[in-house]
């Protein structure tokens, strides 16, 4: 199987200021670097402004973000159970 390689965000960014200082068509860059146009493109449209510190700051946003989203999760999974745990709770209470 042919494995796919995962850049991150700062090694993109390296790549899209090394394209625009080598003055190779997007074509030879790409075939050198071993990238499709396609994706040379998909990054340059995500990373094309930033610098290596905005990526940065961006991957801890998005891990932050991915912990925070769990942590609403969780917490709601917590209230439907005390919801549920109420609701059968007043049930038994009034069929007494």
């Amino acid at each position: 199987m042919n494995r796919q390689k995962r850049h991150t965000p700062e090694e993109i960014i390296r790549l899209l200021r090394e394209h625009e200082g080598s003055g190779l068509s997007q074509e030879k860059f790409c075939q050198q670097k071993q990238i499709s146009v396609q994706t040379l493109h998909r990054w340059r449209k995500k990373y094309g402004q930033m610098d290596e510190t905005d990526a940065k700051r961006l991957k801890a946003l998005e891990k932050e973000n991915a912990e925070l989203k769990k942590m609403y999760a969780d917490a709601m999974l917590g209230n439907k159970i005390l919801k549920e745990a109420l609701e059968k709770s007043c049930k038994r209470g009034s069929a007494s």
